[in-house]
């Protein structure tokens, strides 16, 4: 086998694919250099990192989905300007677990309006680690579609210290945002400010047209921490933010996203024993939203709003965690440990002269989880290693709804104080194995996710399966098994990596539209059968000291094996080409992003924020960046997106609401020719 396969063979192999990946999906962006970012690769099977801090094309994220989408696989659906909603491998909601500091916070609206992500500062954080498919145990339930965690590191000051990193942007579109980031300490303790504000107005898309998009934020968190020695931490943090949003795909728009946040987390690592590291964090989440139709848009009567309104949701998660790693021989690392989460919903609402304020908060639901996990690495020899893990969650919902619908057709509840129960089982197993004559390591594993329904998919809908009195009473658990493979190469000029999965979902949670409700339609929430696949590639090429060469490509498919069609929702194939050149001070580069049109969709049919209405034409749109370091803490990064100006909407889009003059069905496009400017400044 060492004579007939060569790195050389296998370095022109990959070569030859860069070129032909012109009809395709998603990529993204990794660290060339100290102010550019060009793409990211996995750093094991099926694990992703990053540090969220550096500057990335195209223009520099508003939120958790601005960021994610650039990252293969990952995409958006889009409302306007800001907050959209993260979808991986055509994958929704709670089938991805998301975490900031190790901690849950899903969000109030009962069409997700504030999504998780919509909470999420990347540039307040330092890591950013994704966990594509069912591939681990050890951060909550659910996550049948992957794993994303924002976190925040310890210092690690060593003697009396201080570092600031602090970021200014400008561009089209009235977008501005500054970003502060200060710790001090010693080796004893420590105090982190992290801050930002961040604002858009409406932009134009490629034909001049005004999009309804405006949006501001800003989010301000505190850490203290204390270090006796290098092995022991204890942080206590809070943090608090806000802002408003407008939506040109929605009949409302968020003026209120209220976040409250406290968390006090333990580390202790051991250097010898059994025992090597304990774990331990408590949190509490508050979500306090509130959506009106009328103070960032001209009140217009529409579809079941016949007057101003406004609606105000909060809802309050708090958990904790426990985890131990044990080092059992040389050999065998094992990780175990619970963990615990509780929610529990409210609203209210005003209409015409009525002020919400006024009204007495409802409650209408409580979710409890209670999870058990243990995950192990076993090293068969030194090519070759056995991951796998398991974990058991007691999940229950309570439906506190006296009544189901509004107005004079509201009906009693019968699903009122019922509580579901639920035992959920997981578990998955994946091999490793490193070629030893080659720098190619390859994968297969094999995971089963059983998934709680969650709010969105038991509360939001107006009914539930055929012959079932409510969603909350009808759906049941989702149960995803997903094999995924893959390999990675990576030597001095070239490296690459392919990833792909297969897999089956036993009572998938479906969406139908149907004519009526208060938007002029009305959602059913019922089970499937569907089946996915699909995968994503990667390659950069350093073709010289100062250039590399880059590009990846991300699909996604799936079937609705019960009715005989596509699966809704899908991104179409998507690629991104990308070149980055770094010599001395100076950077500069650009992403050719090239979009397939997308023929298979499900018509009326999708998830609690959006459905399929038609195909969608492809496109392809270029950005640019230029860079220059000044001194060792001062950079300056300018860049321009869609540089040709091209009009176009992505797949994943909310339909243009009538309020702002679209048309039934009809898709907003995205922005047109964006200029950005970005300054940074470290020390």
């Amino acid at each position: 086998m060492k004579n007939l396969v060569s790195p050389g063979l296998i370095r022109a192999g990959v070569l030859a694919c860069l070129p032909s990946m012109a009809l395709a999906q998603a990529t993204v962006i990794e660290q060339l250099s100290p102010i550019v970012v060009t793409g990211v690769a996995p750093e094991s099977p099926l694990q992703f990192s990053t540090n969220p801090k550096l500057p990335r094309l195209p223009l520099p994220a508003s939120d958790g989905t601005d960021y994610l989408k650039t990252i293969p696989g990952f995409a958006a659906i889009r409302n306007g300007g800001s907050n959209g909603d993260p979808v991986l491998r055509g994958m929704f909601g709670s089938r991805l677990n998301i975490l900031t500091n190790g901690s849950a916070m899903p969000g109030a609206c009962p069409s997700r309006m504030d999504a998780p992500t919509s909470y999420i500062s990347p540039q307040s954080f330092d890591e950013l680690t994704i966990i594509k498919g069912p591939q681990s145990v050890r951060w909550g339930p659910g996550a049948s579609a992957g794993t994303i965690r924002f976190e925040r590191t310890a210092p690690g000051f060593t003697e009396n210290d201080a570092t600031l990193e602090a970021s200014l942007l400008g561009g089209s579109a009235g977008r501005h945002a500054g970003n502060v980031d200060f710790a001090a300490g010693n080796a004893s303790y420590y105090a982190r400010l992290t801050a930002n504000q961040d604002r858009a107005q409406d932009y134009k898309d490629g034909d001049g047209e005004r999009v309804p998009s405006r949006w501001k934020k800003w989010n301000t968190d505190v850490a203290i921490g204390l270090t006796p020695d290098s092995d022991t931490l204890l942080e206590l943090s809070a943090g608090t933010g806000d802002g408003y949003a407008r939506y040109a795909g929605r009949g409302m728009d968020g003026t209120k996203f209220k976040r409250e946040n406290l968390g006090l987390r333990f580390k202790k690592e051991m250097q010898e024993g059994a025992v090597r590291q304990v774990e331990a964090q408590l949190y509490y989440n508050y979500a306090d939203h509130v959506m009106d139709n009328y103070e960032l848009r001209p009140f217009k009567p529409s579809a079941g709003m016949s007057m101003p309104m406004a609606s105000n949701v909060d809802r309050l998660t708090w958990g904790g965690r426990i985890s131990v790693d044990w080092a059992l021989r040389d050999d065998l690392t094992l990780t175990t440990g619970t963990d615990v989460m509780r929610s529990r919903h409210r609203k209210r609402s005003g209409m015409g002269m009525q002020d919400y304020r006024d009204q007495d908060w409802i409650k209408d639901a409580e979710f409890d989880n209670i999870g058990l996990f243990t995950e192990a690495r076993w090293d068969l020899n030194d090519n070759s290693r056995l991951i796998g893990g398991a974990r058991l969650d007691w999940a229950s919902a309570r439906d506190l709804r006296p009544s189901l619908g509004s107005g004079m057709m509201s009906k009693p509840n019968p699903g009122a104080n019922e509580r579901r129960k639920e035992t959920l089982p997981s578990a998955f197993i994946r091999i490793e194995h490193d070629l030893p004559s080659l720098p190619l390591s390859l994968y297969a594993g094999i995971g089963h996710v059983q998934r709680m329904p969650d709010y969105w998919e038991l509360i939001s809908p107006a009914s539930g399966p055929q012959g079932s009195p409510s969603a909350f009473l009808g759906i049941q658990p989702e149960k995803t098994t997903q094999l995924d493979i893959g390999a990675q190469y990576k030597d001095d000029t070239v490296s690459a990596w392919a990833s792909a999965y297969l897999g089956q979902i036993q009572d998938y949670i479906l969406f139908d539209y149907l004519p009526g409700g208060m938007m002029g339609r009305k959602t059913q929430a019922r089970n499937v059968n569907a089946r996915i696949m699909g995968g994503e590639l990667g390659a950069d090429w350093k073709v010289s000291p100062s250039w590399t060469l880059g590009s990846s490509l991300a699909y996604a498919w799936g079937s609705n094996r019960t009715d005989s069609r596509a699966l809704p929702q899908m991104p179409p194939l998507d690629l991104r080409l990308t070149a980055d050149y770094v010599h001395g001070p100076w950077s500069a580069g650009g992403i050719w992003r090239i979009v397939a049109k997308q023929t298979r969709y499900a018509r009326d049919q999708g998830n609690v924020v959006g459905y399929d209405f038609g195909p969608t034409g492809g496109f392809s749109t270029v950005s640019l960046y230029g860079g220059y370091k000044i001194n060792r803490n001062l950079s300056l990064t300018a860049g321009v997106d869609n540089l040709f100006n091209k009009t176009y909407g992505e797949h994943l889009n909310l339909a243009g609401n009538s309020g702002f003059g679209f048309g039934a069905a009809t898709r907003f496009n995205d922005p047109g020719r964006t200029l950005w400017l970005r300054a940074a400044l470290s020390f």
